[in-house]
């Protein structure tokens, strides 16, 4: 089985808000392996690593290669909790993988082709409207991303995941379950997108005499209130 990320980890025994504070004091992530016919058990890892490898796109969608001692476990990254204020991680799971059974994983989606494609030749705007897609494969199936080739799109045309080209063995949930969603589309520039920087410029020019106007009359008022000193 290909793996793409080695991870130290060590086991912990003791569990609850306490333990994971304590652990997160000493620089540790709080961390669940679950799955693979077998038991949670609970992980710590290091924090300063574990941010590094979240860096990288293919840590999310690729098997991890859990290291206890010289034990090795293959897994999946499931969920990452972070802190909603600080840049630090609070707890991940992480599911075992085997050999034999399919693995559900969210793959990112990676566009390509979009200067050439005939809807942005003629001057129209492209809308991701996801990200990912969720597959079902074996692990030896699994790929770290799926294409998306705009290159023939059209103004006002879409992609849908059934237009997506997947790997052997690969499976799109969504569309074993029947919905078949859009993915990409090229559109024409809506009105105010196309208006608002000419607005605005013609607002700016017509404030620029609208602001000289108190200047110029103040001038000859301060000048008359000279003369009368005199």
């Amino acid at each position: 089985m290909k793996t793409s990320f080695e991870l130290a980890a060590e086991f912990r025994d003791a569990e609850g808000k306490g333990a994971s504070r304590r652990l997160r004091r000493v620089n540790k992530v709080p961390a669940i392996l679950y799955g693979g016919h077998r038991e949670p058990r609970a992980l710590a890892l290091d924090h300063t690593k574990l941010m590094l490898m979240l860096e990288n796109e293919r840590f999310y969608s690729t098997i991890i290669n859990i290291r206890v001692g010289d034990v090795t476990q293959a897994a999946v990254l499931k969920d990452v909790q972070r802190h909603p204020a600080k840049n630090a991680v609070l707890h991940v799971d992480l599911q075992r993988v085997l050999e034999d059974e399919k693995i559900r994983i969210s793959i990112p989606l990676h566009f390509q082709g979009a200067a050439g494609s005939p809807g942005v030749k003629a001057g129209g705007l492209v809308s991701h409207l996801r990200n990912e897609v969720e597959v079902s494969c074996l692990p030896k199936d699994l790929p770290e991303y799926i294409d998306v080739d705009l290159s023939g799109l059209g103004m006002n045309q879409m992609l849908y995941l059934a237009d997506l080209k997947v790997p052997e063995g690969v499976e799109i949930l969504e569309l074993s379950h029947g919905r078949n969603s859009p993915v990409v589309s090229i559109h024409h520039a809506r009105a105010e997108e196309v208006e608002t920087p000419a607005a605005e410029a013609a607002a700016g020019a017509a404030a620029a005499p609208a602001a000289a106007a108190p200047a110029a009359a103040a001038k000859p008022a301060a000048e008359a209130k000279k003369e009368a000193k005199k």
